[in-house]
């Protein structure tokens, strides 16, 4: 009889090598350099799908779930952490970060696309083989496994603290975002729990592409032809707005390749015109963009002051920058200059302009819908550096525009500590210098445009990121 313990091992399997697939190894290198370099994914994206499309047999199927994959991993990354956080053992800072890279890949795969679970969890894990390695692959298959008992709805209800307890957390996790972002949003809403939810889910829909037909070397009708009605739709509110119905790739618009026109949102657009659009007694030869990089509004209101015989000046602090500015002013039809000057500091006399945009910097959280992961960087503290550039910069708005001059106070931020507490703050600084306008009249067709002065705009009510408009006119 022979004896068990000796009995001959099966043969081990041959090794067989991880299956390359391009597109999700472009997404995993595109969230390794945002979470790396603090780069943007609207910077490092294009470039990757360029190189890739150069190498052949990357279609444009191959870009568009390249695209979702990394703007959808960034946009639900609370989400995503919360539920990976429930399938694994240890904390999450415990857990490397290009591995949690990849298990954000394979858990919105999972939830938050049609990809089949089977599907989802072979191509994350082969992904996973080919820039972990085969040992840590098999931690994300474990993991990748419990994720798919359930679908989103369902750890929602696991993972998120219940409404009555803590609002603002449950918020924070079934929206994905921080907490601190929440609570911002909904006091600048001012309104109960269904506005800030339907703002917070606005901020994770992908924005259509609008492009701005700039005035003066293209416009909207143009555009629209030139597209077709199955690629383009006018805009909802600006005359120079065209969106692409289909997510085009904007690079591929002949007039964009030219400069005559340029991708831009749409409340970019409105704040611009608003500005170019306020009633005004005098001269109005002379507008100033105070902080005009990269260039988009500056582009928009130097085709608008070329028709009036007006002349801009664009003035950007980083020199990188003011050469963005110069290049989409190229071709402008009428006479305009670019500086590199530090706003706070300007090297113009007072009261030269007639027309001053001083869209100011700040925290972006207006731009969440383009921008996710600047979500997850920025902190409330962040408020207290904007602070005192932000009044520095509306100071030397009004110092700048001559008496009866219009001035437009801009960011693309709805804080309150970045809106309505800097013009707050300015206006009792300069006692009896300036009053605001209306801002409302000269959004036209715009609806929901609250109490005014000022105008908020909303990426729920409006479809634009959530610009801040406030104008001033200088009295003495």
């Amino acid at each position: 009889m022979s004896d068990p313990s000796r009995r001959p091992r099966k043969p081990a399997k041959p090794y067989r090598r991880p299956q390359k697939d391009p597109v999700r190894i472009l997404a995993f290198e595109a969230l390794r350099a945002v979470d790396e370099r603090d780069a943007y994914a609207n910077l490092v994206l294009p470039p990757l799908l360029r190189k890739a499309r150069e190498k052949g047999g990357f279609e444009g199927r191959d870009a568009a779930l390249a695209t979702e994959l990394v703007y959808g991993t960034l946009r639900r990354q609370g989400t995503y952490d919360a539920i990976i956080a429930d399938c694994v053992d240890r904390p999450l800072r415990e857990v490397d970060p290009p591995v949690l890279d990849v298990l954000a890949l394979g858990a919105h795969q999972l939830l938050g696309t049609r990809i089949p679970p089977h599907a989802a969890v072979s191509a994350t894990v082969e992904l996973a083989r080919v820039v972990l390695g085969d040992g840590r692959a098999k931690f994300v298959n474990a993991v990748l496994r419990k994720i798919a008992r359930h679908d989103l709805d369902a750890w929602l209800e696991r993972v998120a603290p219940p409404y009555d307890e803590d609002p603002e957390d449950h918020l924070a996790v079934v929206h994905s975002h921080p907490r601190w972002v929440v609570s911002s949003l909904w006091d600048s809403l001012g309104g109960g729990r269904a506005g800030v939810e339907e703002l917070l889910a606005a901020d994770n829909e992908r924005p259509a592409v609008t492009l701005v037909a700039r005035p003066g070397r293209a416009t909207a009708a143009e555009l629209l032809e030139s597209l077709g009605e199955e690629a383009a739709a006018p805009g909802r509110w600006s005359p120079y707005a065209v969106r692409l119905t289909e997510g085009g790739e904007p690079g591929a618009v002949e007039a964009v390749r030219e400069g005559r026109a340029g991708v831009q949102d749409e409340g970019s657009q409105l704040v611009a015109l608003a500005l170019a659009a306020a009633p005004l007694e005098g001269p109005d030869k002379a507008w100033l963009d105070g902080c005009a990089g990269p260039g988009g509004k500056a582009a928009l209101l130097a085709g608008l002051a070329a028709e009036r015989g007006a002349v801009l000046l664009a003035s950007e602090k980083q020199p990188h920058r003011a050469g963005l500015v110069a290049r989409a002013l190229e071709g402008n039809p009428g006479p305009y200059q670019v500086i590199a000057a530090d706003g706070t500091r300007p090297p113009w006399r007072p009261g030269s302009f007639d027309r001053v945009l001083m869209d100011v910097p700040c925290t972006g959280l207006g731009a969440l819908r383009r921008r996710p992961e600047a979500r997850w960087r920025r902190r409330p503290e962040d408020l207290d550096g904007f602070a005192p550039l932000q009044r520095a910069l509306l100071r030397t708005a009004l110092d700048s525009v001559r008496v009866g001059g219009v001035v437009g106070y801009v960011t693309c931020s709805p804080h309150l500590a970045e809106t309505r507490a800097v013009v707050h703050d300015v206006l009792k600084q300069r006692d009896g210098e300036a009053e605001l306008l209306d801002a409302r009249p000269l959004l036209p067709g715009v609806p929901d445009l609250g109490e005014g002065p000022d105008v908020q705009l909303w990426p729920h009510l409006h479809g634009t990121d959530a610009m801040y408009l406030a104008l001033f006119r200088r009295l003495r």
